[in-house]
């Protein structure tokens, strides 16, 4: 049970760092976005996290493809939010409809590993 919380940690961690890498880039590249130095702080925090864990813990098999997969959803939802709120910067639908794919996809993994480890 206690490796499964950890588990989730760590991809809540690498979705954060998937929203915070992408927040960072539009706060400090983009001049439509308003500049904030909170993405940037959580950026760090969350890579500290994430690196610290992969120093303390040994990853179980297929955790880092699904913590990779968090981090995506995490970049593609960011982009999204983005361009809804800033229509100027172009088009969601295509993030939109990747952040969909990506949450089934991620989904029938968590699945199937919830099979394997019952088995």
């Amino acid at each position: 049970m206690k490796q499964s919380v950890q588990d989730k940690g760590t991809l809540l961690l690498a979705l954060v760092a998937g929203l915070s890498i992408n927040g960072t880039f539009s706060a400090v590249f983009s001049s439509i976005v308003p500049f904030s130095i909170f993405p940037i702080i959580s950026l760090l925090l969350a890579a500290y996290c994430l690196h610290q864990r992969y120093q303390n813990r040994t990853m179980p098999v297929g955790l880092p493809g699904l913590a990779a997969a968090f981090f995506i959803l995490g970049v593609l939802l960011y982009s999204t939010v983005v361009r809804a709120e800033y229509p100027d910067i172009g088009s969601n639908f295509l993030p939109a409809v990747l952040s969909v794919v990506m949450v089934f996809w991620i989904g029938f993994r968590l699945r199937s590993r919830k099979d394997d480890i019952t088995e």
